[in-house]
């Protein structure tokens, strides 16, 4: 009976470490993301990004086999061996190695689809990342199921700060796309080191998959859900590629490539916690809810002021950064800004339905999702890019509602409850974000513009949740705190 409460703060603790590796790690990614796509956009053109952008979904795949599939379906089994490790890796390598070859003849036809001969050579060098993501994906789930959040975090700026600096250095001496290539494809590459590094695992040559065929029931719809939600995603950059110049496609992946950098900043921290730690309250339903709730307001209190706040500085951020080459891409990532705010939202979700073995579900509501978002871009076709733009916006706003109905049914969270714990940070934000515009509104200088938006929305969020009581914000600085304390 006495053991509860100390299990209790033993599970708050390793949370409140995780997340703070989480916001170091996803913040020190961003940030680093952020000076060398400065460096690449204003080494690059537009239709250089362009070329890259209409098969960049490929190496988001590519990520998608490091982080989903069999490497979900390890990091929820109980009791796990080092059978369930080794038959996940030769299955994948195997898997992976098909899925190349396959790909490597199709590069071709992807070549004849955009209109661009260049993509043959480009996209099958670019398909490797999906052999390197293979072979990660059993020391990650080792790396995850012990919570080491530090080590992730050390791999992740490791290998975002080499393959960016050679990406950089290869754009500086003319290297065109083939810089912005290399560097993702480095990336996956310097990440798969990392994790056997840390993990101290080595595969051995004792295969069998019989524990692949136990998961693959649960992991398969993991997988394909996973590239279901990336293609859904990204489905503009490749409609645009196939309907517009690349110099347009080349706007919007920059516009994307700036929403994505900042609501993967909170999606990174609290998308690696939810999981293991719903996980461990999976015999408790009460506290499942509760924990459940908390992760959702944590994620709200940080999602919805940076991502209102994104689209509120994006004029004079975007022309400060990369320059006025890049200013049709403006109202493009003001629209994103809007649905990213709940995208960090909808990694919760799902995670909670993956630590409840629900990848059926989680795998419906992606695919049905995608259609929508398909049939809503294409009917906006003619009516230009920003049209489309927003009806996809609009639908990854609206079908939140979808997931919470599941969750009302699986865990009893309700739609009041959700608002309860969502509309407070979503309407102090947007106010905070219009007062701050018409405070600084006279300011002419694009420079003094942003410096003094970004001082006047923190100051003013930061008093809105003293001032409302909101218990996220106190415990949040508590936590924190007391890591840095310990420190």
């Amino acid at each position: 009976m006495n053991s509860q409460p100390h299990d209790n703060q033993t599970l708050k603790q390793k949370t409140a470490q995780g997340l703070f590796w989480g916001v170091l790690s996803s913040g020190g990614m961003q940030l680093l993301n952020l000076i060398i796509g400065i460096f690449l956009a204003r080494l690059l053109s537009p239709g250089e990004y362009g070329i890259v952008g209409m098969i960049a979904i490929f190496t988001l795949i590519a990520g998608n086999l490091q982080e989903s599939g069999f490497g979900v379906a390890l990091i929820n089994i109980k009791d796990i061996k080092h059978e369930d490790y080794n038959s996940v890796f030769w299955f994948n390598i195997i898997v992976s190695l098909v899925l190349y070859m396959v790909l490597f003849f199709c590069a071709p036809l992807i070549a004849s689809f955009f209109h661009q001969p260049c993509l043959t050579n480009l996209s099958r060098f670019v398909f490797i990342a999906f052999i390197f993501a293979a072979l990660g994906i059993s020391p990650n789930a080792k790396l995850v199921r012990a919570l080491k959040m530090k080590e992730k975090a050390i791999i992740s700026l490791s290998a975002l700060l080499i393959s960016g600096t050679v990406g950089v250095v290869m754009a500086f001496n003319g290297f065109s796309y083939w810089s912005l290539a290399t560097q993702q494809v480095l990336y996956n590459v310097v990440i798969c080191i990392g994790r056997y590094y840390f993990a101290r695992w080595c595969p051995t040559l004792r295969i069998g998959f019989g524990p692949v065929k136990r998961m693959f029931a649960f992991s398969y719809k993991v997988l394909i859900t996973a590239i279901l939600s990336t293609v859904s995603n990204n489905v503009l950059t490749v409609i645009f590629g196939r309907l517009f110049p690349a110099q347009a496609v080349g706007n919007y992946y920059q516009a994307n490539k700036w929403n994505t950098m900042a609501n993967s900043l909170v999606t990174g921290t609290v998308s690696q916690m939810v999981q293991p730690v719903l996980v461990q309250v999976n015999d408790d339903m009460e506290r499942r809810r509760r924990v459940f709730g908390k992760m959702l307001r944590f994620t709200a209190f940080l999602s919805f002021p940076l991502m209102f706040g994104l689209a509120l500085v994006a004029p004079q951020l975007i022309i400060a950064a990369i320059g006025q080459q890049w200013q049709d891409s403006v109202p493009l990532l003001q629209i994103l800004c809007l649905s990213g705010a709940f995208i960090p939202l909808y990694a919760v979700y799902q995670n909670l339905f993956l630590s409840l073995g629900k990848s059926d579900i989680y795998m419906w509501l992606n695919v049905a999702q995608i259609v929508l978002v398909i049939t809503a871009v294409l009917a906006c076709h003619s009516l230009g890019i920003t049209a489309m733009v927003i009806a996809f916006a609009c639908i990854n706003i609206f079908w939140l509602l979808a997931w919470q109905f599941f969750a009302s049914k699986l865990i009893g969270y309700s739609y009041l409850q959700m608002l309860r714990d969502l509309m407070p940070f979503m309407f102090i934000s947007l106010a905070v974000m219009a007062v701050t515009w018409l405070i600084t509104k006279p300011i002419g200088n694009i420079y003094l513009l942003m410096a003094a938006q970004v001082i006047v929305a923190v100051l003013f969020y930061v008093l809105a949740m003293r001032l409302s009581g909101a218990k996220i914000y106190a415990e949040s600085v508590g936590y924190f705190s007391d890591l840095f304390k310990r420190k």
